[in-house]
C-alpha cells in the first residue's frame, strides 16, 4: 500500500547532538524556543527536585536542564 503511514513503524528521531548524560544550566543554555526541548523540540517534560534544584527532563530524548 503506497502512501499509508502505520503508527507502529518507527521513524528515526532527529536530535541536534546535545549530550543527554549531563545536566545543562538554564542560565548558560536558555531555551532556543521557549518551553521546548533544545535537542528534539518536544514540549513534554518530567520534573524533579534534587538538593533544592529544579531539574526538567525531556520525556522524548532525556535531555536535562536545571531551572
Amino acid at each position: 500500500m503506497k502512501g499509508i503511514f502505520v503508527m507502529s513503524e518507527k521513524t528515526p528521531n532527529e536530535f541536534k547532538g546535545f549530550d543527554t548524560t549531563i545536566i545543562y544550566d538554564y542560565t548558560e543554555y536558555p531555551d532556543i524556543v521557549s518551553g521546548r526541548c533544545d535537542n528534539c523540540g518536544n514540549a513534554h517534560f518530567k520534573s524533579t527536585v534534587k538538593d533544592f534544584i529544579f531539574i526538567r527532563e525531556c520525556r522524548n530524548c532525556g535531555m536535562k536542564k536545571s531551572i
